[in-house]
């Protein structure tokens, strides 16, 4: 048994000891997106400090636990507050939770974040479904020994986000009235914001949004057979695309003020997502 997955298998006996749900969806909540808890019916949280060896969030707004209940009448886990690479946790921490809801059971993750706007077209407060990645920027997740309890050494990433997923919820968007862009993410490390020649540099690679997550927990759950979708606040504009200085505060203000059309999507997503093979409910894709 590999070092990581006798870490993981510590962590979910932990989560074991304390309940039998099984989750059939995972979402992660992004920065100024920990407000959603409040639309499941929560059964049990589970502070990530109180799990053994089990990386804790340090950021503001990331509040660092579990939520495990239900959206609407889908079995579902919620991390509120994600863990970061540039928190210094190794890669192989920051995808522990992915793979840890996996265990739980999940066979969705439903991926959020806040980004700056890459795309010319895009504004402050739009929704970007994200239809693909570029993770280039940042250390694989699957380097080093691979965990072969959770999938092959070469994992295929053609279809990182499902495209029958993003078809169910471009079609609840539209049942919502709610406007939703498209676009390719690209994970930096972060913490600093990127400068404007990056930008110009990730533009004209065809990113449409940039961020400091995601890109690696969707690679560890296409590697465990997950499978995800995502969606983007873009709570600026990216440097030099606009002359304003960023700030992190800045970013969670901007997805607060969407958060409620944010909250309607997601639910409303995942409320169609519940039954069928994967955690899926065929009918609705």
């Amino acid at each position: 048994m590999s070092r990581q997955y006798d870490k993981l298998e510590q962590c979910y006996a932990y989560y074991r000891s304390l309940t039998g749900f099984t989750p059939k969806v995972g979402l992660i909540l992004g920065s100024g997106l920990g407000g959603y808890a409040k639309n499941m019916e929560v059964e049990l949280e589970i502070p990530y400090r109180d799990i053994p060896g089990f990386p804790v969030s340090t950021v503001q707004g990331h509040e660092g636990k579990f939520l495990l209940g239900y959206i609407g009448s889908v079995p579902a886990v919620a991390m509120k507050g994600r863990v970061h690479y540039y928190e210094g946790y190794p890669m192989e921490d920051v995808v522990l939770p992915t793979r840890l809801m996996k265990r739980m059971g999940i066979g969705i993750l439903f991926l959020t974040n806040a980004s700056g706007g890459i795309n010319r077209k895009f504004s402050v407060g739009d929704f970007m479904m994200i239809t693909d990645q570029i993770s280039s920027f940042v250390p694989s997740p699957l380097i080093g020994e691979n965990v072969f309890e959770l999938g092959e050494r070469f994992p295929d990433m053609t279809h990182i986000y499902d495209r029958e997923l993003m078809a169910l919820i471009e079609r609840t968007a539209q049942e919502e009235g709610i406007p939703l862009q498209k676009g390719v993410y690209l994970q930096t490390t972060g913490p600093n914001f990127e400068s404007p020649a990056e930008i110009r540099m990730y533009e004209t690679l065809g990113a449409d949004a940039v961020g400091m997550s995601t890109a690696c927990e969707a690679i560890a759950a296409r590697h465990a057979g997950i499978r995800v979708c995502g969606i983007s606040c873009i709570s600026n504009m990216a440097s030099g695309i606009s002359e304003e200085e960023l700030s992190h505060l800045d970013v969670q203000a901007a997805a607060d003020r969407r958060a409620g059309e944010f909250e309607r999507l997601v639910t409303k997503s995942i409320g169609k997502m519940g039954k069928g093979r994967d955690g899926y409910e065929d009918k609705d894709l």
